[in-house]
């Protein structure tokens, strides 16, 4: 195998990777004798590690602290081997031996290896050696220092290398020293800034921080880059906010507060949010997401959400959840001398981090702790006992990280998936997989479980108070005294200021202290944050007319009357309007002429649906099971297929990939990959996801690498599938009633639908659960997204309804048509919504800011 076997997470945290070089490693200075063994040696801040070719022989680390003599073996003959350096080491260590995952072997013995070059000059690497040994002497911040130096050293000397960009003759509008940031680990390297790119080459040949997320379809989804200097951070930001190829998503923390407080964002999201804004991130142990216990219940067979005594009380910090623990704290800390602290531990810190994800990140505990892991009895062993120790331990207070409710890693953190051995505890058991509690009986389980309880009515009316003592206003100061919320002061940002430190060993101990202890997130809240609102709103809606808060004025400019029954479905493109209708014809309407310019008897039964696949064919779904495929520019249908067993209910176009997804009553979705091709439609057949019940709606979100599928069912369930997988992700119970409509809003996860039962509900797929369900004030049968803030209504009784989905609640309601609404459309071109109705119009309504 060629892939590296060779980590940054084998080095010690902070150490720097300078060079590599192809080489022999051996234990004798003979090339030809002794065990010689092909490789790469990798020249560290630190250390040398040798990484040999064979996966069968472990990596062999040798830490300059630890070698007696690095010397140049000089060639006694022409005959004999030339660029040899010499090691005589007093002890070093052996890792992935085997390229199995374990603890290093410490070998506690006197060495002697030999090192020959295949290329580089050995007097040249054993002056850098030398240098760097010289620097393993010295305490830590000297070290720091020297190493300090010799990085910038090299950085000067550094130039970009063109090869790397996608087109050499870029011009480089800025360039400047950075580190790229994930756990445990900086990448030391030079940033290049182009008109289009941004490009990281680190120095090795293979924190005032800047976080960038990419667009789904990016290759590269994130980096974590840290610079110099804060003024080198902000340069790059504002290049990159000026760039014409750069569109960066403005995230505004009240909005998003009031989208929480409204149930349009989730808990889950929200925590995630708030982590975000208070610069946690999970490419930084010290400063890795916090999320809070919301359980307290892990011995009963059942978990009942609707218990109130199943919960953790959230307006309290873990330290104060025990009030004999709590008033043995509070004796010691009136006892205190200034700087008093209640806490002698936190709640997040690298340890604590890893001590839950040892499982998950073996390497990260390793790369931690020197290349051991934990004593088998201090591990994460079993939910309950760890909770319980929280609860009574005096110094332990540590709350949980996002894995907790995870849903799409489904709990993996939990499970010894690389068989590691952890070890024999006490009683003789091996360490294996978490103790779970009764109530769930999988790591998956349990993870979804936790993730209802986090989105519960509960939580939800008490997570405000947590977050007032984690980032707001009871995270310091008076307010945090009489919370019991006081950690030490080190902790806290801005308590101490390390640019004021001038001696180099304080200063290190403090930085030393800061990283292990856990850093407190930084305050967003100075006042009580908002609560969210219960999803039951008492009020029912009033008035006919409610257009104080509308986002939109709308005006109807066409009524467009062509059908002789009822019109099912109906969309723009240009200035064109096609619509279909139970008098099974086509229509098409110009805007522009205003009058109609095609018609067509498609079907002797109804037609339900139709999409646009290019500029002039349209895909129309009938109650004969079949779909047309009709050309408007020549005015003749090019195909017909039967798509189901029963009547096609609705489709749906995904122009980019070119795919045609039909419903059926028979309970099918079926995706088409060559309709629009004569007679190859029904060989393009992708995929078919069967239901219990019929389809009545269907909807897509586009992933990083997949595309969901999504149906609602006339038996009220939303289902999305997995079109790269062939296989269902979630069902979810959401009406009661069939669903009517659904649609993909505000992005994400969430899925608007109304149904059959009168309601509105939004739902949260990556939760499997609603996180907003409203009874309207009339039912409706048609529903889309405008693709900012609005949903838009088709109401059974002829009205069309404004729903702002930030506010989360309706902002307009306008008289549209004499019966039901079957369809709404939004076309953004124009800027303009097409609705259908039971009452034979097509209307055309132009949208007009309100603002």
């Amino acid at each position: 195998m060629d892939k590296s076997r060779f980590s940054m997470l084998l080095l010690e945290p902070g150490e720097i990777y300078f060079e590599d070089y192809s080489c022999v490693f051996k234990d004798s200075e003979s090339l030809n004798e002794g065990d010689s063994r092909q490789g790469r040696l990798k020249l560290c801040s630190k250390s040398l590690v040798f990484e040999p070719r064979e996966w069968a022989h472990p990596l062999i680390k040798l830490h300059f602290r630890d070698c007696v003599n690095i010397s140049v073996v000089h060639p006694q003959t022409t005959e004999s081997p030339q660029n040899v350096i010499m090691i005589e080491i007093k002890q070093y260590a052996e890792m992935l031996e085997e390229n199995i995952l374990a603890p290093y072997k410490f070998k506690y013995e006197k060495r002697t290896f030999y090192i020959f070059f295949d290329f580089a000059s050995a007097d040249e690497t054993v002056s850098q050696m030398h240098q760097l040994q010289r620097a393993s002497s010295l305490n830590a911040p000297e070290h720091n220092s020297m190493v300090a130096t010799i990085l910038h050293s090299r950085y000067m000397r550094m130039v970009f290398d063109p090869v790397m960009m996608d087109d050499f003759t870029e011009e480089i509008v800025c360039e400047l020293q950075a580190e790229k940031i994930s756990p445990l680990v900086r990448h030391q390297g030079k940033l290049a800034l182009t008109p289009t790119t941004l490009y990281f080459q680190p120095f090795s040949n293979v924190e005032s921080g800047l976080e960038i997320y990419s667009a789904e379809d990016s290759a590269v989804a994130h980096i974590y880059l840290t610079f110099q200097s804060e003024d080198d951070r902000d340069r790059i930001y504002d290049i990159l906010e000026q760039s014409s190829s750069v569109h960066l998503e403005k995230i505004h923390a009240q909005e998003t507060t009031l989208q929480w407080q409204n149930g349009i964002v989730s808990n889950y999201d929200y925590l995630m949010h708030l982590n975000c804004l208070a610069d946690r991130s999970k490419n930084d142990l010290t400063q890795y997401p916090v999320f809070p216990w919301v359980i307290s219940d892990y011995t009963s067979s059942d978990l009942d959400l609707d218990n109130v005594d199943v919960f953790r009380d959230l307006s309290k910090p873990m330290g104060a959840l025990n009030p004999d623990r709590l008033e043995k704290l509070k004796e010691r800390y009136y006892e205190m001398s200034d700087p008093k602290f209640m806490y002698g531990s936190h709640y997040s810190a690298p340890g604590l981090v890893l001590f839950y994800l040892v499982r998950k990140y073996p390497e990260y505990m390793l790369c931690l702790q020197n290349g051991r892991f934990d004593h088998p009895d201090r591990m994460f062993n079993s939910v309950k006992d760890v909770y319980n120790n929280c609860l009574r331990n005096m110094s332990d207070f540590k709350e949980l990280v996002p894995e907790f409710y995870d849903t799409n890693a489904k709990g993996d953190f939990l499970v010894n998936k690389y068989q590691i051995n952890f070890g024999d505890r006490h009683d003789g058991t091996k360490v294996n997989n978490v103790a779970l509690p009764p109530w769930a009986d999988s790591p998956e389980n349990f993870v979804i479980k936790l993730r209802k309880a986090l989105e519960s009515e509960y939580v939800s009316r008490h997570l405000h108070l947590w977050i007032d003592l984690i980032f707001g206003y009871k995270q310091r100061g008076e307010e945090a005294i009489k919370a019991n919320n006081v950690f030490h002061h080190v902790c806290y940002e801005g308590a101490v200021d390390l640019d004021d430190i001038y001696d180099m060993n304080d200063r290190h101990a403090l930085e030393v202290q800061i990283m292990e202890f856990g850093q407190v997130p930084k305050q967003l809240f100075v006042r009580p944050h908002v609560r969210r609102v219960t999803h039951q709103i008492p009020k029912a809606l009033q008035g006919d007319l409610e257009e104080n808060g509308a986002v939109y004025r709308i005006e109807c400019t066409h009524s467009i009357q062509l059908h002789k029954e009822e019109v099912t479905w109906a969309l723009r493109q240009g200035s064109r309007v096609i619509s279909v209708g139970k008098d099974g014809t086509l229509k098409v309407y110009d805007t522009i002429l205003k009058k109609q310019i095609r018609s067509v008897i498609l079907s002797a039964t109804p037609l339900s649906s139709c999409v646009i696949m290019d500029e002039n064919i349209v895909a129309a779904g009938s109650w004969d099971n079949e779909i047309y495929l009709y050309d408007v520019d020549y005015g003749r249908v090019v195909e017909s297929f039967r798509a189901h067993d029963d009547c096609v209910s609705c489709l749906l176009w995904l122009d980019k990939e070119r795919l045609l997804i039909s419903g059926g009553y028979d309970g099918v979705v079926r995706v088409w990959g060559n309709a629009g091709r004569t007679g190859q439609a029904l060989r393009g057949l992708r995929a078919e996801f069967d239901h219990d019940e019929k389809i009545c709606a269907i909807t897509y979100k586009r992933g990083r690498h997949d595309i969901d599928i999504i149906a609602g069912t006339s038996d009220g369930e939303v289902v999305v599938w997995s079109l790269a997988a062939r296989a269902p992700r979630h069902k979810v119970a959401v009406h009661s009633g069939a669903v009517a409509a659904l649609c993909f809003v505000g992005g994400g996860h969430r899925v608007a639908s109304v149904g059959a039962d009168g309601a509105l509900s939004v739902t949260d797929l990556s939760v499997c659960d609603s996180v907003y369900h409203k009874q309207l004030s009339e039912r409706a049968a048609a529903l889309c997204w405008e693709g900012a803030r609005v949903l838009w209504l088709g109401g059974r009784g002829g009205a069309l309804l404004q729903w702002d989905a930030l506010r989360a609640e309706q902002a307009a309601r306008q008289p549209a048509h004499h019966d039901v609404i079957n369809s709404v459309y939004y076309d953004e071109a124009t800027n303009t919504l097409v609705t259908a109705s039971k009452d034979k119009t097509v209307k055309v309504w132009k949208l007009i800011s309100s603002s």
